[in-house]
């Protein structure tokens, strides 16, 4: 009997919750379709999958090529803002508690996140989800000609300011050592849909004065993450969240540092350049 690809939607606009067990997704039979409603939709939701480190790592592989979570060749990297058990990438990881996209510095970035909870915060530290495209297709038709023209400056540095108000010289001389790139404001993928690009990494609207493309990008910030294009994931031990890091953006909410919450990453290398 052939085994298919089981779902419920968790919103109108954004999310689904796949209802297949664990041998299901193992198997690899239903990796195109998970990567079509991947697309569809934005977000899957694997309630209580429980995968192991190894079945992670597996799963991701039907779905795609990994991804290196670093220069050493990691393919997993444990997420957590405790400096005491990520000495290396606490501090840079509190950019992620604002709206952003990853790899906005990289000419492809990734197509995807998978992130499984290890040990959930007791309180707060859900994992917020926007749906770009969503966003994009509803707005109103004169908005998309002029936004479908502009270009904006991203740059790691520029999220820093978000949680260091005030950063030393250093600290920012090592965000700005990152690098920063023009992209599109609106994103005309391979397959002729529209997402917007946007998050704590927008530095500025080619062309526009400060004050005009700081309302602009917090007016489409505002836009994309409201109730109807948006999703908070309220973690449980074993949940397994993946996200088309192409066409949403995505932050963790506010949480102790020091209360233990811990998640595993793994990565799907992207096929599409942003321009």
């Amino acid at each position: 009997m052939t085994t298919t690809l089981r779902s419920e939607a968790v919103k109108d606009s954004i999310g689904s919750r796949i209802l297949n067990p664990k041998r299901d997704l193992l198997a690899g039979h239903l990796a195109a379709d998970i990567r079509n409603l991947l697309e569809e939709r934005g977000v899957l939701v694997f309630p209580e999958i429980h995968f192991t480190e190894t079945e992670q790592i597996a799963f991701t592989q039907t779905l795609g090529t990994l991804a290196s979570e670093g220069s050493d060749g990691r393919i997993t990297a444990q997420i957590s803002l405790d400096a005491r058990h990520n000495p290396a990438t606490a501090e840079f990881l509190k950019g992620s508690l604002y709206w952003h996209i990853d790899g906005t510095n990289s000419d492809v970035p990734i197509l995807a996140s998978l992130l499984s909870c290890v040990v959930p915060a007791p309180s707060g530290g859900n994992t917020g989800f926007c749906n770009t495209y969503a966003a994009y297709d509803d707005l109103p038709d004169a908005e998309k000609a002029v936004y479908d023209a502009l270009r904006v400056i991203h740059g790691p540095w520029a999220s820093l300011f978000y949680y260091r108000p005030e950063p030393t010289l250093d600290m920012l001389k090592t965000m700005q050592s990152l690098g920063e790139k023009e992209l599109p404001l609106v994103w005309t993928h391979a397959s002729g849909r529209k997402s917007l690009i946007l998050g704590c990494t927008a530095r500025n609207v080619v062309g526009l004065a400060d004050r005009e493309s700081t309302a602009m990008l917090v007016g489409l910030r505002e836009w994309a993450t409201s109730p109807r294009f948006s999703y908070s994931h309220s973690w449980k031990a074993g949940d397994l969240v993946m996200w088309d890091n192409t066409g949403t953006m995505h932050r963790a909410e506010s949480y102790d540092p020091a209360c233990g919450r811990l998640m595993l990453r793994t990565k799907l290398e992207g096929d599409e350049a942003f321009a």
